[in-house]
């Protein structure tokens, strides 16, 4: 065998394990693409019939969906392994790619195959957390960088490990976990980002603070002396004057100020950016503890504590799904 930096090892997915398991292949739909070898072998080809086969597509998903077609055409390779989780039975299946692209018209969806020789089929306990992250991805085909060595060392010898074999614990769960959040949040950033400009940012904000238990008022566009919503806790002051940039850049230490000199004695100031603020901005925070500075990471804290409570119409916008996912146990401590 090839040392592990010259095997290029896939990932992929499908809908349909008895075409894959039976009839030993790997393919991708995109039926109306017809046969891929028309089309010239580059990336910028690839994307234009894509552009022309499905024009109502989003923008973000062409050089995915039309590079995913590429790579599966022209990057892989004889000798290639291949990674596949089937759903019928749970089951790990890794294999050698045996053939070149081929279009099969009379297939039912996935029309652009591969031939492939499955060689093991593995329980998903013999694999750590971390690599069954790694091909839980929400593509459809794709390369397999961070657990190659693991996925060939269960070809070569089976088990790594089980569950009900070691008492070692999974060093890979704590990544694992801290990769999901993570990349929860940044979800989360994205679509404030895409649909919740201005004025609609304000109203979001709003909503969120009413889900913590404040009363609100948001002022009409063009704001109120530069105040977008003013909150209080219960019927008595004090108030908080809170203003709200939705804008990518880092909010600078004179557009604090200018919150501060809007604020009578008494009142607090909340300030909410879904980017970050410059080292001065966050230096005059620090020295002013009446206003309170809320950056990108911060908000995404609150609203992923608040969820529940916020409007249907801003969790629509942000579709979460609460699901349970491992932790060390020393985390767990």
């Amino acid at each position: 065998m090839k040392s592990n930096d010259e095997v290029h090892v896939w990932g992929i997915h499908t809908m349909d394990d008895k075409l894959f398991l039976q009839e030993e292949v790997i393919a991708l739909g995109w039926k109306d693409m017809g046969d891929l070898n028309k089309i010239d072998s580059n990336r910028d080809a690839y994307k234009e019939r894509y552009c022309i086969i499905y024009p109502d597509v989003k923008k973000g998903s062409i050089a995915n969906s039309a590079g995913m077609l590429y790579r599966f055409v022209n990057e892989v390779r004889i000798g290639d392994y291949v990674v596949y989780p089937s759903k019928t039975d749970r089951k790990i299946n890794i294999g050698k790619v045996e053939g070149e692209y081929t279009y099969n018209p009379n297939a039912t969806e996935y029309v652009q195959q591969r031939k492939v020789k499955w060689l093991k089929h593995l329980p998903r306990t013999a694999f750590s957390q971390g690599a069954l992250y790694e091909i839980g991805s929400a593509m459809s085909f794709f390369s397999v960088k961070n657990f190659i060595d693991e996925y060939l060392a269960a070809l070569n010898k089976g088990f790594i490990k089980t569950s009900g074999t070691s008492d070692e614990e999974d060093e890979s769960i704590a990544a694992t976990a801290e990769d999901i959040v993570e990349t929860t949040k940044d979800f989360i950033l994205k679509e404030l980002s895409k649909h919740l400009k201005g004025y609609d940012f304000e109203l979001f904000v709003a909503d969120l603070l009413n889900a913590m238990g404040y009363r609100t008022s948001v002022s009409s566009h063009g704001g109120d002396s530069g105040i977008d919503i003013t909150a209080y806790k219960d019927e008595l002051p004090p108030r908080i004057l809170t203003q709200v940039k939705s804008a990518d850049g880092d909010i600078k230490e004179a557009t604090i100020q200018s919150l501060k000199g809007a604020m009578r004695e008494g009142d607090y100031g909340l300030f909410v950016t879904l980017s970050n603020y410059t080292k001065n901005a966050q230096k005059y925070l620090d020295s002013v503890p009446i206003i309170r500075g809320i950056n990108g990471t911060e908000l995404v804290d609150l609203i992923l504590k608040y969820y529940d409570q916020l409007s249907e119409k801003y969790r629509k916008i942000i579709p979460l799904k609460m699901v349970y996912i491992p932790v060390s146990r020393e985390e767990q401590n």
